[in-house]
């Protein structure tokens, strides 16, 4: 599968999509969801839950994504804490509020780069799907 990282990304920059819509519309084709159904489904997601408290959108996308494809709770948890691992060693925090800087005033990350991490991190799963 060629990389989808960067259309991700640019849903996001579009300002059209969250995070959360940005991942999980950019592989409705593996997941099988239409994109009205996979906005809808993620609405909720936006800003960290809508307080900046929570996960990174982009994670639970990848999240999702996984699930819907996997059909494997076992793996899927296990693929997520693979990639929580590999964005937090990148951009040194999964919490919306803390990529973003709200209480530091220095951004690790802006949400087009979390999305497209998320996003490289999600195929580096799948590909290991495939090779199974």
């Amino acid at each position: 599968m060629e990389s989808r990282k960067d259309i991700a990304a640019e849903k996001k920059a579009s300002l059209k999509f969250n995070c959360a819509q940005a991942v999980l519309t950019t592989y409705s084709d593996l997941t099988g969801l239409d994109e009205n159904t996979a906005m809808s489904m993620t609405d909720g997601f936006a800003a960290g839950m809508t307080n900046m408290e929570g996960t990174c959108g982009a994670l639970i996308g990848a999240d999702m994504v996984l699930g819907l494809i996997n059909k494997d709770k076992r793996k899927t948890m296990k693929q997520m804490r693979e990639i929580m691992q590999k964005f937090e060693d990148r951009n040194h925090a999964t919490q919306c509020r803390k990529l973003k800087g709200v209480d530091t005033h220095v951004v690790l990350r802006p949400c087009p780069l979390c999305v497209a991490d998320a996003c490289e991190f999600l195929e580096e799963a799948l590909k290991t799907n495939e090779g199974r």
